[in-house]
């Protein structure tokens, strides 16, 4: 027997409303006890292509076929004459042991039934046959038939890729294992405690939720272990924008068939990662609910692109998440460090900008304005008071975008239409200002659907003022990325000559771009979003996208305690 620390108490039988351990959850739980918690306590789950090779080799016997006898009419409890059967994709339970299991194949011959799990890939050639999380899993499910009055001797394993058929003896070592795994992942469930991440594991790099459950960015803060590259190579898919008046989606197949008076174009759901629509665009129905439970968001904008709603499939909604988070705004020096943490991460991102980005001979404007942008940094991460941190954030927006325009070539600053004195809005004068107001529309759907997939509210902010309708978290999220992304969109546009004076539309004092404007804005936007960049805490290359999500992720770890200090992305 493996020595194994004696748990202060097993878990107590389920009752009606206690929630089962799903068999294969136990599995993880055995593999990482975090990734077990994160996916069945938190509801986490990304796509890899070792998940899609699962599915696929799951596709037979996930269909039911054939039909389990019951144990007191058929001598299953011990009849050898019982005739011979096979059946598949039967879900059993024990309240004893509070677990439940999706059984793939079960045989059954000579008064006894034997549970077969499919396994992707080749049989391993270690000790005992498989691994323990896998003989783990057909311990449990042969536990359950026994519990539901069947005689169980051995399970089995069958894998795919080499067709080979493994037997699980179920000693007394395996079993109390597998009874220990199941209290253990029921009790931290029923305690609200996310385990620590493996620590240098090379488990983790070929991990599904690598870059959710980011193992060595926690460690980093933990520990101050150098984070490796675990998170996973960025979704190939991207988002898809829609703003065709009138245009009409729906679904065919696998694909999101967009119809528009010019033709119809056709996206394979699989290359969709976000669906933004704006002004009249219609969807279908089924359409709408094949992308809810692929957890592809889908956002509707006004014309001019104000965000007017989200909607995305149930994903991670987490209970606790969202908890940790109200108690965090309620606590009024936790938020405050939260905004100050913020504040000052933007107001450096301005300097960075001004100090990269200008385009004219050395002003001893500039100069004084980088200085004093510095000194405000340091004053808004200091600040102990809401009202004086608002105060520095408005100084540091005057100096910025008071020179502003100094970050615009010569050549298309000396066009009129392009002329940037000072930020407007409500709504914009001029074209530079309209062009940043979309820019921030767009970068406002960008982190609501981030902080939605992480589990957190976008409506519940720590520096923005909460009203009904406003996502305040989304906006406090992107103060620090306002000038690195959308400012940086704008000024590409401008200077690569993307936008010219004739993609505006002007109407009394307020400027508007026009729907050629508005496609070559977002075609910036999403160039900007896969460019990449060293994140400057961990030191790995990711592209902004990517970034996004992790800043976000980390936000959800900061307020569960895992990350002392919110990290915020300061290039330099």
């Amino acid at each position: 027997m493996t020595d194994q620390p004696e748990l202060p108490l097993p878990a107590p039988p389920a009752t009606g409303e206690t929630p089962l351990v799903p068999a294969r959850m136990v599995n993880e739980w055995v593999y990482c006890p975090r990734l077990a918690y994160l996916m069945w306590v938190e509801g986490e789950w990304a796509e890899t292509g070792d998940t899609a090779d699962g599915r696929r080799a799951h596709a037979r016997v996930d269909r039911p076929a054939g039909k389990l006898p019951v144990p007191e009419t058929t001598g299953m409890t011990g009849d050898d004459d019982a005739p011979p059967f096979v059946t598949r994709a039967v879900t059993l339970s024990s309240e004893r042991l509070g677990a439940i299991a999706k059984m793939d194949v079960i045989e059954g011959a000579e008064g006894q039934v034997t549970p077969i799990d499919h396994k992707r890939g080749k049989r391993p050639h270690v000790d005992k046959g498989a691994y323990e999380p896998e003989r783990v899993q057909v311990a449990l499910q042969a536990m359950i038939l026994e519990d539901a009055g069947y005689r169980v001797e051995e399970g089995a394993l069958w894998y795919v890729e080499s067709r080979e058929r493994v037997r699980v003896v179920l000693d007394a070592e395996l079993r109390d294992r597998t009874e220990r795994a199941v209290s253990e992942l029921r009790l931290a469930a029923g305690a609200g405690r996310r385990p620590p991440p493996l620590e240098n594991s090379p488990k983790c790099p070929r991990c599904a939720l690598a870059g959710i459950c980011l193992p060595d960015e926690v460690n980093f803060f933990r520990k101050g272990q150098a984070p490796r590259m675990l998170n996973p190579a960025d979704d190939p898919a991207l988002p898809v924008h829609v703003q065709a008046p009138g245009a009409r989606l729906r679904k065919s197949g696998e694909t999101l068939t967009i119809e528009t008076d010019d033709g119809t174009t056709k996206a394979p759901l699989v290359k969709v990662s976000e669906l933004a629509l704006y002004g009249p665009v219609s969807i279908t129905t089924p359409a709408l609910h094949e992308l809810m439970r692929r957890e592809i968001p889908v956002s509707w904008h006004s014309t001019g692109g104000w965000l007017l709603g989200h909607v995305v499939g149930t994903g991670a909604t987490s209970p606790r998440t969202r908890a940790a988070q109200y108690r965090a705004a309620e606590e009024e020096r936790a938020a405050r460090r939260i905004a100050a943490g913020l504040v000052a991460a933007k107001i450096r991102n301005q300097r960075t900008m001004l100090r990269r980005n200008w385009k004219r001979a050395d002003d001893p404007e500039r100069a004084t304005a980088l200085d004093r942008l510095k000194h405000l940094a340091e004053g808004a991460r200091q600040t102990p008071d809401t009202g004086v941190l608002l105060g520095l954030e408005g100084e540091a927006a005057a100096h910025y975008f008071g020179l502003f325009d100094g970050m615009i070539t010569t050549e298309n600053a000396s066009f009129p239409a392009f002329a940037f004195d000072r930020r407007n809005r409500r709504p914009p004068a001029d074209p530079v200002n309209a062009m940043l107001s979309f820019a921030y529309a767009l970068a406002t759907r960008l982190f609501t659907g981030a902080l939605t997939a992480v589990g957190l509210d976008p409506y519940q902010g720590f520096y923005h003022a909460i009203r009904p309708g406003r996502p305040a978290l989304s906006l406090d999220m992107m103060e620090p990325f306002r000038p690195i992304l959308c400012d940086s969109t704008v000024l590409m546009a401008v200077n690569n000559g993307e936008l010219t004076p004739a993609d505006f539309v002007h109407n009394g004092p307020s400027c508007a771009m026009t729907t050629k404007g508005r496609k070559a804005l977002i075609a910036a936007w999403e160039r900007r979003l896969e460019q990449e960049t060293t994140h400057p805490v961990f030191g790995y290359r990711v592209n902004m996208r990517r970034l996004v999500a992790v800043q976000c992720r980390l936000l959800a770890r900061h307020l569960a305690g895992e990350v002392a200090e919110m990290p915020h992305y300061v290039p330099r």
